[in-house]
């Protein structure tokens, strides 16, 4: 069986606009129309047993209108993240709301939501999330179509590593896009989760699997960053990666599992 632990999708009325704008900011293509039916659809086709779907709040007003989106599409294979924007006011409330309503973490993203990772502001927003036993992921490294300074590199969520202690963080695209050596030097087994998403398949199989070795194989999620790669290529990059089947079996399926507490 197995969970992607990185997918985005948007409401159906919005989706085409939504994809068609960022696969032209990005200069990629998207491999799905964005909604989650056409998710559900490629998850069939690829053996997808579940899919995580990321949500992002680029504006504070969009913050609740996300979060009841994101309850209202959850079922038996789609577990959804929520949103906190960073200046959204009432996040105390939001936080105890995303928790009633079965979301199993929130998803921040730096560069969108424009804010440094370690910014001193944000911390009593991560407490309480992990105080409520909620999962933050972050999206980690270079945005395709923007320009550094990046927000969440992995020095900067070395400091989070140190200030919250057992707070369960994800770092999205093997801990920061194009950032893979300042991975293995500030995060590599560290007491954090790394996804694959857009990672594995675009790095180096040898760093990759030199990551997973020293990180420690129980602290990898996959995940395909769909729809802007096609989730059965994702899972093959995996399996060319050749290892234990323990290994491969605990990265596509059963970390994930023990993480989301599924």
């Amino acid at each position: 069986m197995i969970i992607d632990f990185h997918t985005h999708c948007f409401p159906d009325e919005l989706a085409e606009k939504a994809v068609s704008a960022l696969s032209v900011k990005a200069g990629i293509p998207a491999m799905l129309n964005g909604t989650a039916g056409d998710l559900k659809r490629s998850m069939e086709v690829n053996g997808i047993t579940g899919s995580v779907i990321f949500n992002i709040a680029t504006k504070p007003s969009q913050t609740e209108k996300i979060n009841s989106w994101a309850a209202n599409i959850q079922d038996e294979n789609i577990i959804s993240f929520g949103s906190i924007h960073p200046l959204y006011e009432d996040w105390k409330n939001e936080l105890k709301r995303i928790r009633e309503l079965g979301l199993k973490g929130i998803k921040y993203h730096p560069e969108y939501q424009e804010f440094y990772v370690d910014d001193e502001t944000m911390f009593p927003i991560y407490e309480l999330a992990f105080e409520l036993g909620l999962v933050i992921a972050f999206h980690a490294g270079e945005d395709i179509g923007y320009a550094p300074p990046y927000h969440c590199t992995p020095e900067r969520l070395a400091v989070l590593l140190e200030r919250f202690k057992g707070g369960k963080i994800v770092a999205a695209h093997m801990g920061g896009f194009r950032y893979w050596d300042e991975v293995e030097k500030h995060l590599v087994g560290k007491d954090i989760y790394l996804d694959t998403s857009y990672a594995v398949g675009m790095m180096d199989d040898e760093q990759a699997k030199r990551i997973i070795h020293e990180h420690g194989y129980r602290k990898i999620l996959f995940g395909s960053d769909a729809p802007w790669t096609d989730q059965g290529w994702a899972i093959q990059c995996i399996k060319n990666l050749r290892l234990e089947p323990e290994a491969e079996e605990a990265i596509l399926y059963n970390n994930a599992v023990d993480l989301l507490g599924l």
